[in-house]
């Protein structure tokens, strides 16, 4: 029998994640606020602010799951990761097709 203890202690952590949350927020924070400026005072051309805004939201999504989940590539997280994965593709394809049909059911409407 071993008397080694399953639980691992946090106590060394606490200031690396205090350190990861509030660089988190403080990406999250600039990451809302470029689309909220770019929306605010437009001065570019609508495609590249919609691109601009786009890849703002993409990097947020990124920095959420990164800092706030602490979704990693880690041995201990690949069941998080897979599930997620898997997760993005469901609603992909649930969207993509949904919208697919409605076009082409729109388009085949426009005869009549």
């Amino acid at each position: 029998m071993s008397s080694e203890s399953q639980v691992h202690s946090s106590a060394g952590a606490s200031q690396s994640s205090h350190l990861s949350y509030n660089v988190g927020f403080l990406l999250a924070a600039i990451l809302t606020l470029v689309p909220f400026g770019l929306a605010m005072y437009p001065g570019l051309p609508r495609a590249l602010t919609f691109l601009l805004i786009l890849a703002c939201a993409v990097l947020q999504i990124l920095v959420h799951m990164v800092f706030f989940l602490h979704l990693t590539t880690a041995r201990e997280q690949r069941w998080s990761l897979v599930a997620l994965v898997f997760s993005i593709v469901i609603i992909v394809l649930l969207v993509g097709l949904s919208l697919w049909i409605m076009y082409y059911v729109h388009a085949n409407m426009l005869g009549l």
